[in-house]
């Protein structure tokens, strides 16, 4: 099913969800990877605040290429969400709504993810050229010492992501092998 949703996301929006949904996503989204990961659960782990209020916020994996002139963002494709699940539960567990990435993500992340009511998005790997055009602005917030693993606050307009992981637990990537190896 098609659903065009505004962010930041309630936890009343993300269980109407389900995986395998495409959804447009329009509003602010923050852009955080490894790197930005690592920093933000160090400071969380000193008692610190993180640079931004990530209660139902969306945070995309994503290092953006330069911008060419006369544009917000350069190329904008997902990385590989497993590189952060050491340091999903606990963002999770802070508010964090949703996340974009591509990837199988752990057990301990998708519990995180019941336990909270939030969203696993995947969006297609290999399209960053494609998926910059749905980014209108794009700003660094914190941390520009880290270069491209800077965290961004992006305004995107119908951004393209399908469901993976739904806040039931119900996850794309399992369920779709399931249909498949009953086809053959």
């Amino acid at each position: 099913m098609d659903r065009y949703i505004k962010v930041p996301i309630a936890k009343e929006d993300a269980k109407i969800l389900k995986a395998g949904d495409y959804v447009y996503i329009t509003g602010i989204i923050y852009t955080a990877r490894d790197a930005a990961h690592k920093r933000m659960y160090e400071i969380l782990q000193k008692g610190g605040e993180l640079p931004m209020n990530i209660k139902e916020q969306v945070i995309y994996y994503m290092g953006p290429s330069p911008a060419r002139k006369g544009h917000p963002i350069g190329s904008a494709g997902p990385t590989t969400a497993s590189r952060m699940d050491k340091y999903t539960p606990q963002l999770l567990d802070l508010g964090l709504g949703a996340m974009i990435g591509k990837g199988k993500r752990s057990p301990s992340v998708v519990d995180a993810i019941i336990r909270n009511g939030a969203v696993y998005f995947a969006a297609v790997g290999g399209a960053g050229a494609l998926l910059s055009k749905c980014i209108k602005k794009s700003e660094v917030i914190a941390y520009e010492d880290l270069g491209t693993e800077a965290i961004r606050r992006l305004e995107v307009e119908n951004f393209p992501a399908i469901v993976v992981i739904d806040s039931k637990g119900q996850n794309l990537y399992e369920t779709a092998i399931q249909e498949y190896c009953l086809e053959k």
